[in-house]
């Protein structure tokens, strides 16, 4: 439970960060970056890995780099479903992702 919590945390805080640094990464309030933080976790929870099998043979013809178009995905579509959440860019869309995989994977190093 901990470990949920303390992911939580981070991703809001790596999107209220992205939403500073980023041209092209919006959000309105740190209730919405809340939001935007679980929606993703349901999203990377459920439907990524329903994607990255579904399109492992593109993947695996193009050396890993359709991952990153998967990545992006779920981005824009966690930003059709949070209002208050808007993504402008396809590059913004992708250092966000990078962004919080590499968040999440120094959390993890702490956790695990």
């Amino acid at each position: 439970m901990i470990n949920l919590i303390v992911r939580l945390i981070v991703s809001t805080v790596v999107v209220i960060a992205a939403s500073r640094v980023l041209q092209g990464f919006y959000v309105d309030t740190t209730q919405t970056a809340i939001i935007v933080a679980i929606v993703m976790g349901i999203l990377n929870t459920f439907i990524k890995p329903i994607l990255v099998f579904l399109s492992l043979p593109i993947t695996i013809l193009t050396l890993g780099l359709f991952y990153f178009v998967i990545n992006i995905l779920m981005v824009y579509l966690c930003s059709y479903l949070v209002d208050g959440f808007n993504v402008a860019s396809v590059f913004a869309a992708l250092l966000f992702s990078l962004g919080l995989s590499l968040a999440h994977a120094i959390v993890g190093i702490f956790l695990d």
